[in-house]
């Protein structure tokens, strides 16, 4: 990432002055210029990083190449999954990799300037007072006041929400993982052949029972998620996969 130098903090008032700065480009990017980032997050492209930077702007550009990087990096080819998943769900996990990253660079100047436990803490506890991006983005800020009337009017929401949400993957997860072997009898023999002659299109192991398995829906065949970085929680916003090969191919057309 390049651009303008801007000033090391090194107290936790800068420290949390920087990381508000971050916080507020980064908003605008994924709600006021959502389209503007839309548009910039190209799957076609190189693997790309969403910035923010104190001065309260947003930038979507390749990692740095100075290794090991000056400050943590952000999620890297969030632009591989826009295209793969609804809209609302891809800003979501952008704003939680977003999150993350402003806790790892603002403990990162805490780390690097020797807070001690009373400062990182003071830290700490001034970041949790701010909504997290995610909140912000899928406009479930939690507000302060009137805590019991939030508790009970969001917490109807919220276990109907994870209601939904429960059922959901379930069906998704039958296309990300291989047949289980409590599906009906018709078919278990040849599930069973299915599964001792699969083979990781990465690595080349035969399947396991106990590892998460991904397939490609471009070229059908098997990966395990550890070896294209695919976890269970990111498959279940995955509409359609394609696999870094198919990607790749596309990619040069």
């Amino acid at each position: 990432m390049e651009g303008i130098p801007h000033p090391i903090p090194r107290t936790v008032e800068e420290v949390f002055t920087d990381l508000k700065g971050r916080r507020s480009g980064l908003i605008k990017a994924l709600t006021t210029d959502v389209d503007k980032f839309y548009q910039q997050c190209d799957p076609e492209k190189e693997n790309l990083c969403l910035y923010g930077l104190p001065n309260e702007t947003w930038e979507v550009n390749l990692p740095v190449e100075e290794v090991p990087p000056e400050l943590p990096e952000p999620a890297l080819g969030i632009n591989f999954a826009r295209d793969g998943m609804q809209e609302k769900d891809w800003l979501s996990l952008v704003a939680v990799h977003s999150d993350s990253w402003l806790l790892a660079v603002a403990f990162y100047f805490g780390a690097r300037f020797g807070f001690g436990k009373n400062e990182r803490k003071r830290l700490f506890q001034m970041i949790n007072d701010l909504p997290t991006i995610f909140e912000v983005v899928t406009g479930n800020v939690k507000q302060p006041k009137d805590q019991s009337a939030t508790h009970n009017g969001s917490g109807k929401s919220k276990s109907s929400a994870k209601a939904s949400r429960q059922s959901e993957p379930q069906s998704k997860m039958v296309k990300m993982s291989l047949p289980s072997k409590d599906e009906d009898e018709s078919g278990e023999e040849d599930e069973e052949d299915d599964e001792q002659g699969a083979t990781c299109g990465a690595c080349g192991d035969s399947y396991g029972t106990d590892e998460f398995w991904i397939c490609c829906d471009i070229c059908e065949r098997w990966f395990h998620g550890k070896c294209v970085k695919i976890t269970p929680a990111k498959a279940e916003h995955i509409k359609q996969y394609k696999c870094p090969s198919c990607s790749s191919k596309r990619a040069r057309v």
